[in-house]
């Protein structure tokens, strides 16, 4: 049974030295727990990173694409599910109470663990008390592999709703890719110039890729 030689297991290494000082494989291994007859826990984290292609891509897989590796059954899929979901409760949890464009690296990845995973586009909007803090967030709309469509009376209506005096516009890009389009522009002209009628301001719009973002308020264009 392989265990880590010429160094701390997982657990004993995080005590010392902070989860920041595990590889993905070490981190996934602490989650998995145990691995399965003739193959180490530690094995299997490894194995399944190289499976996927990436931790990402390991993370955000359905049930039937990882019950077909060898251990994973209900019980670690539900683990892995859980761990996503407990890192979106914590970065919300801290977004309500925060002021967004003073903490917006908070913001982005909290946006970035909601969206990033998805395989459809995602069109999902903060909305912002006076404050700049966050009353609530909604997903308005979702469509294709390459595109969504977005109603900005939409988005308006259900601003009003929560009185938002603010919104932060986001959507995804399945392909990886963050770079927004023309049409991600356009959309977001029409949603800022209708926004200005009713007196609500468009702090950012962010698009999601993998492992990264682009925000049109650090570029400029809100």
């Amino acid at each position: 049974m392989k265990i880590w030689p010429g160094q701390l297991p997982p657990r004993e290494k995080l005590l010392k030295f902070g989860a920041s000082a595990l590889t993905d494989s070490e981190l996934l291994s602490i989650f998995l727990r145990t691995g399965t007859p003739g193959l180490h826990v530690s094995e299997m984290a490894e194995k399944l990173i190289v499976e996927f292609g990436s931790l990402y891509h390991l993370m955000s897989a359905d049930y039937e694409t990882l019950s077909a590796q060898k251990g994973m059954g209900k019980s670690k899929f539900t683990q892995i599910q859980a761990i996503l979901e407990l890192a979106n409760r914590c970065f919300y949890s801290n977004l309500l109470h925060e002021n967004v464009m003073l903490n917006s690296k908070i913001t982005q990845k909290f946006l970035q663990n909601l969206l990033s995973h998805r395989d459809r586009e995602v069109f999902l909007v903060l909305f912002l008390n006076n404050k700049n803090r966050v009353i609530s967030y909604e997903e308005l709309f979702s469509g294709t592999i390459d595109t969504v469509e977005v109603h900005p009376r939409e988005v308006l209506r259900k601003a009003l709703t929560v009185n938002a005096a603010a919104i932060i516009l986001a959507h995804n890009h399945p392909s990886g890719e963050p770079e927004p389009s023309q049409a991600d522009r356009l959309i977001t002209t029409q949603i800022i110039e209708a926004s200005a009628l009713l007196d609500i301001r468009v702090l950012d719009h962010i698009v999601i890729g993998h492992g990264k973002c682009v925000s049109f308020a650090e570029r400029g264009w809100i």
